[in-house]
Parts: C-alpha cells; sequence; structure tokens
C-alpha cells in the first residue's frame, strides 16, 4: 500500500508566498536603518571648560562648522522649530499624512515645488542620506522616518535634527549657528535669537545674514507671533523679541587656550579642566608682561596652572600674545622640550633628605672643582667655601648642587625624573653627568609643573612628608622679584617658588606652590636666541606672582605633623641631635639641636668638622669661607682632612695662558690654601723650585704648552699636587 503527499493548494501556496514576502519585508524594514545615521559626518573639534563654557573649536575636515552631536536641544529652539516646521511632531509616527496630501495639493496647484510635507523625521533622513529630493526619494525617506521613531525617542530626534541641518554659508548644526551668528550657546538664545535659528534651515542658501534680510525677518517675525497666538509666549515677549535686531555678520568662535585646544582630540567634544574665568585672566597676566618683554628681545611666554588636588590643569598658556606677530608664535612652548637650567634643584635636594645623603642644613661645599672637563660655577660667580644644603637650594647655587648630585648618584636622580613623569629624559644617565642638575637635560613646563604638583600632593617619587616640607620651607626663602618680604606684609601671597635659566640666557623658569595650586612659568624665544636680561627671576617670577595674585587667597600654609615621644621613630620621621654648625649628625664634641629628620636620616652621615670642640672646615673650603663668616676661627686641621689644598686650578684642568697685544705670554695665578694663615708653602713645578709664599699662597706662573704636575709643600712636609695641562 503507498501514501502520496498531498499537494498544496494554489491558496495555500499564495499564502506562503505572502507570509515569505512580509517577513522580508519585515526583515528589511527591521534592518533598513543603519546603526549610525551620520556615521562618515566630520565634525569640528571643539574644546570646553570645566564648566561646560566653549574655549575654542577648529573646523571639520570637511570645511564646515559642524560641532559635535548634542543630545537635547534648548527649550525655546525646539518650541519655535516644531512651530514652524513640525506642529504634530509630538504625535505623528514620523510621517504626517495630511501634510504630503496639503503638500502635494499645492504643488500642483503652483505647478512647481513650493511645500515640502515632510516631517522633522523624515528630514533627519533627508539630511544623514543626502540623496536628490525626488518623489522615490520622498517614499524611502517616509519609511525610514517611520522606523526611525520606532528607534529614537522624539527628543533624541529632535537633536539629531539641530546638530546636522543647514544653517547658511558652512555653518551646520544649532550650537555652531548659534556662536557664530551670536556669540553664545544656544541654551542663552533669546525668543528672537531661537526663532531666527528656527526658520533658517528651511531655505538656507536664500535666507542669510548678507542676503534676503528682509524675507528672513518677515519669517522670524510670523513665527513669532504663531507662538504668541498658540500661547507659547506672553505679549510681553512677543514684544521684545520682534524688536531685535537680525545679526549683521558670522562672529568669531571663542579663542582661549589655542594651543591647549590644538592638543586635543580632533573632530570631537572634550570637556577640559580648566576654568573659564581664570583662562581668561591667565593669558591676559601673561600677554601683558609677554608684550613688555618683547621691547627687550623676549618675544615668548608660557604658563600652567595646576589644581593640586586634583591634578588637573586649571589654566593654560602654550605661548603669549598669538596675535602680535614674530616668528615661533604658533609654537606650543608649554610643551616643547627646553633646557631646564637649576628648575630640578628641588627634587634633588628632596630625594636626598628622603634617602638620608644629607640632612636638612647639611653643609655642601662650594669651592672651585673640575671633574673630567666640568668646572662648574654659581650665577654670580663667587664661591662661599661651605653653605647649608637648605641654603644652597633657596639660593640656587650651582656648585654645591653639583656636589650633592655626585654624592646622591647621578643614575638614581635620573630614575627620580622619569618616575616624576619628565618625559623628555630619555638618555642613559651617563649622558647627562653632572650637568643633569644645571640644565645639561631637557623638559617641558606643562611636565615639570606637574611634577612639583605632584610633589606638593606627596605622589611617587616624593613621598616622604618630612624631606618635603623641608623643601617648602626652604623654597619659600628665595627672594621674591618684588623684593617684598611675606612675614612683614601681610597682603603679600606666600609661596614655595624656584626659579631657573639656561645656559646662554635661552630659557628662564620659575614655578611656585601653594598648597593649593602649582603654576609654572617660561620665559625666552621660541626659535633659541639667548638674551641677556633672560634670567629666571627676572622675566619668569614677576608673570608667575602675578598669577598667584589671580588665585583665591588661603591662609592654608605646608605643615608637617609630628609629635615627639622619646625617641620612638614614626613612620613620617625621626628626632634627633643635629650639629648645629654643619648640618650633620651631631658628634660628642658638637654643638646641637634637635631636629625632626626624615626616617632615613638617622643613617646619615655624622660630624667630622669638629676638633676638641672647635669647628674646622678644609683648607680649601675654609679658604671662601672665612670672608663671609667673620665668626669663624677655625686653626687645627680636623682629623683625616689634608693640611693643605689647591684653589686653582682643578685636577685635569686645560688651561689657555692669555697674551698680551705685544703678543707676550702673560702667566696664570695658581692658588693653594693652608689650614695655618701663617703658614708658609714651597712651590715645585714638574720638581723645579718655583718659589715661596706665606699667608696668602698665590703664585704667578707661565708654564709651557703640555702636561704639568704642581706640588706644594708646607712646613710639617705636608703637600699637595695637582695635575693640568697647557693648550
Amino acid at each position: 500500500m503507498s501514501f502520496r503527499t498531498p499537494r498544496l493548494s494554489f491558496r495555500a501556496k499564495r499564502r506562503n508566498l505572502i507570509l515569505a514576502a512580509v517577513a522580508i519585508l519585515l526583515l528589511g524594514y527591521l534592518f533598513c536603518l543603519p546603526r549610525n545615521l551620520f556615521k562618515n559626518v566630520s565634525y569640528s573639534t571643539v574644546v570646553e571648560s570645566a564648566d561646560g563654557e566653549l574655549l575654542g573649536a577648529r573646523i571639520a575636515a570637511d570645511g564646515q562648522w559642524r560641532f559635535p552631536p548634542c543630545d537635547t536641544v534648548p527649550d525655546r529652539f525646539a518650541t519655535a522649530l516644531i512651530q514652524f516646521e513640525d506642529r504634530h511632531f509630538r504625535y505623528h509616527p514620523g510621517v504626517n499624512p495630511i501634510s504630503l496630501v496639503r503638500a502635494a495639493r499645492d504643488n500642483i496647484r503652483s505647478g512647481h515645488v513650493v511645500s515640502g510635507g515632510s516631517t522633522i523625521t523624515m528630514q533627519v533622513i533627508r539630511l544623514s542620506r543626502q540623496r536628490e529630493r525626488t518623489v522615490w526619494q520622498k517614499m524611502v525617506e517616509a519609511v525610514l522616518a517611520t522606523r526611525l521613531e520606532l528607534r529614537c525617542s522624539k527628543r533624541r530626534i529632535l537633536a539629531m535634527y539641530a546638530s546636522h541641518a543647514p544653517f547658511g554659508g558652512n555653518v551646520v548644526g544649532l550650537e555652531a549657528a548659534s556662536w557664530r551668528y551670536f556669540g553664545r550657546p544656544a541654551s542663552e538664545l533669546s525668543w528672537g535669537e531661537s526663532a531666527t535659528l528656527a526658520v533658517l534651515p528651511n531655505s538656507p542658501s536664500t535666507l542669510h545674514l548678507s542676503r534676503g534680510r528682509k524675507e528672513l525677518l518677515q519669517k522670524r517675525n510670523r513665527l513669532l507671533k504663531r507662538l504668541l497666538d498658540h500661547k507659547d509666549i506672553p505679549i510681553e515677549t512677543y514684544n521684545a523679541a520682534i524688536e531685535e535686531p537680525l545679526p549683521e555678520a558670522p562672529l568669531p568662535l571663542p579663542s582661549l587656550a589655542s594651543h591647549y585646544v590644538e592638543r586635543c582630540p580632533k573632530g570631537v567634544r572634550t570637556r577640559t579642566g580648566l576654568s573659564l574665568p581664570l583662562q581668561r585672566a591667565v593669558e591676559a597676566a601673561v600677554n601683558r608682561r609677554s608684550d613688555e618683554l618683547a621691547q627687550e628681545g623676549i618675544a615668548d611666554m608660557a604658563a600652567v596652572v595646576i589644581d593640586n588636588a586634583s591634578g588637573v590643569v586649571v589654566a593654560y598658556v602654550g605661548n603669549s600674545s598669538p596675535e602680535r606677530e614674530r616668528p615661533g608664535r604658533q609654537v606650543d612652548i608649554a610643551a616643547s622640550p627646553r633646557s631646564t637650567g637649576s628648575i630640578l634643584k628641588p627634587f634633588l635636594y628632596e630625594a636626598a633628605l628622603q634617602e638620608g645623603t644629607i640632612l636638612p642644613r647639611t653643609l655642601l661645599p662650594d669651592i672651585p672643582v673640575n671633574l673630567s672637563g666640568f668646572a662648574p660655577q654659581n650665577f654670580d660667580h663667587q664661591y662661599y667655601g661651605a653653605v647649608p644644603a637648605d641654603e644652597a637650594l633657596a639660593r640656587s647655587l650651582n656648585v654645591p648642587a653639583v656636589f650633592l648630585l655626585r654624592q646622591y648618584g647621578v643614575p638614581k636622580f635620573h630614575s627620580v625624573l622619569q618616575e616624576a613623569g619628565l618625559s623628555t629624559i630619555t638618555e642613559v644617565p651617563e649622558h647627562y653627568g653632572l650637568s643633569l642638575i644645571l640644565g645639561g637635560a631637557e623638559a617641558r613646563l606643562d611636565e615639570i609643573t606637574a611634577a612639583y604638583s605632584a610633589f606638593v600632593r606627596g605622589s611617587a617619587p616624593f613621598t616622604d612628608p618630612v624631606a618635603r616640607w623641608y623643601t617648602f620651607e626652604a623654597l619659600k626663602e628665595v627672594n621674591r622679584p618684588d623684593q617684598l618680604d611675606w612675614r612683614l606684609i601681610r597682603s603679600v601671597r606666600k609661596a614655595a617658588w624656584k626659579t631657573g635659566t639656561s645656559y646662554g640666557f635661552r630659557d628662564a623658569w620659575a614655578v611656585g606652590m601653594t598648597p593649593a595650586y602649582t603654576i609654572g612659568v617660561w620665559a625666552g624665544n621660541a626659535q633659541g636666541q639667548g638674551v641677556p636680561g633672560l634670567v629666571g627671576a627676572r622675566t619668569a617670577g614677576p608673570v608667575m606672582f602675578d598669577i598667584l595674585n589671580l588665585l583665591p587667597p588661603s591662609d592654608e600654609w605646608f605643615t608637617c605633623h609630628s609629635e615627639r615621644s622619646e625617641g620612638i621613630q614614626r613612620s613620617d620621621g625621626i628626632y634627633a641631635d643635629v650639629c648645629t654648625s654643619s648640618g650633620h649628625l651631631a658628634g660628642p664634641d658638637c654643638p646641637s639641636e634637635t631636629m625632626l629628620l626624615p626616617a632615613a636620616g638617622i643613617d646619615s652621615e655624622p660630624c667630622h668638622y669638629h676638633n676638641s670642640g672647635e669647628f674646622v672646615l678644609p683648607p680649601a673650603m675654609e679658604w671662601y669661607y672665612r670672608p663671609n663668616h667673620p665668626e669663624y676661627t677655625g686653626a687645627r686641621k680636623a682629623p683625616g682632612d689634608a693640611a693643605v689644598q689647591f684653589i686653582y686650578p682643578q685636577s685635569g684642568a686645560v688651561l689657555s695662558l692669555p697674551r698680551q697685544l705685544s703678543g707676550k705670554v702673560e702667566g696664570v695665578v695658581f692658588r693653594a690654601a693652608h689650614h695655618k694663615t701663617d703658614a708658609t708653602l714651597w712651590w715645585h713645578l714638574d720638581n723645579t723650585y718655583v718659589g715661596e709664599t706665606t699667608f696668602r699662597h698665590e703664585m704667578l706662573l707661565a708654564p709651557a704648552p703640555g702636561r704639568h704636575t704642581l706640588t706644594v709643600v708646607d712646613q710639617d712636609g705636608s703637600t699637595a699636587s695637582v695635575s693640568f695641562s697647557v693648550e
């Protein structure tokens, strides 16, 4: 017995075909609308302040002022737009059949297109597709509009329209139009201004500020009358709105923090941490000072202000007075590597304290030195023999800083700077050597300021609160450019601050810190030319204090909380007896005082300058120290120290002998120091006796070119030698 599959009836086949067609159409309808309608549209770069105020913008890649889309539309504009374009917008499903029929009737009667009948939703579709306007395309737009209504809220559809509608010329979108025509955000537009922008997209090519102004005004006023009739605005508002004039011409967009704007991501809206009022004030202060310095050949200036609590930049001037014509005015100096000068010295002082290499007032040598050809000098070309570390920092003495770096170690300091965020420290430590502390490296103002701000917060690597506090105490003693003393004048703002000047007077730095803010300033020429008057304290310092006075006042100052508790070490420091003369840990013969020290300071070097209760420095340090310290009476040789030392030249020095106008070679004065003021020294050049000195040990010699050794011997047989070369 066999069975045969019953054949489907024609009616069943038709039903299945219809169902399949419906399914295909439904699927097509579901997927007919792209996920991102405006995927290939380019947008302007828009940068806002912390409060959402516009700082600056850059035109989109296609030459249009088209701000990135917003999610909301101001109520006034939304009301005016709906009343003008699509009164039933909030109720229809994307298509209004009545409007389409009415538009078709009007177009047939007139013989040409006088009305489109498109809803706002359909216009969004048309703006996204940019197709030729035909009946077929109108039908496609209608279908896609209903699909868009199913996907998005009415509020979102309004926002898409407002962000992409044309407003005349190369202005696209409500926000761009509001700024270009009225100079403020759309949320602040009046009813008259909102109505003006509501009618512009209806015919942006014919209605324009420079043409069709009469028709534009008539359309705006008709819309205002309609708003009045529908009770959207009161009569008082209507009367005021119709009296508002149309804008005359497009306005320039705000241009604050222009270099910062250039650094922001392109084609998107960026909310920064910049404070608009502070940015305006800082730019004005920097531009004013820079314009004055331009008369002296110092053309450029940059400034950065950071909120210490958050680490956020609140003001940024990449370069001053961009409207002043000069080479390099477009250079963002705040983000450009420049020679650091002395601006890194506080980091070394804090790092050395934190590790216990020195204590706050440890004496550092300040004598001539030649280290493999590197012979640093102080800015004033003077030497002071021995200087407490905190005073050396406050006075920004170069020679003690070099001695300290040699003691602390270049590789370790190199690591500190990298951990502090200085991205320009890219070479190996040996590349910089000891010059690292005197401008041998380059850094960016924005990163230097950020590192100082991290210093205030105690972020790594600056984690020791006691070491940081002593650094702040030293830096508040730096002489101010206005010569005002914050101790005597209550209104004077207090700050811990540091300056720096690079070799050749090419870069001037000033960084100031309060508990709340860190301010960094750079002055110089973007192209690198030096100027003799370009000194940090004179050029960058005054601007730093100008900016300090713009910040909110506060009596708060840096503190170091600690309680002494019977020699028990605390996590933030330890109390110990410190020699009042040398700043080292006190020995049995030292006058002392008890000080709070970083915890590692307890393992630092004890004082070796006291001999039977008398404070005695090595001869070379003593020679320079004594003239500045009349109270110094040291006469005995400290145990383990040499009795005699050379002051000049330093070992390994290469000398060039001066010549008279006649061509005759002049001699060079060689100097030595002895711990006894009345000692006699016998001098030998290459084992040849050349003379003796008493009291003041100086010898004029003119060695022949080549390598030489100079030796001195005292009456007790103590000797000192120095090797040098003559060119």
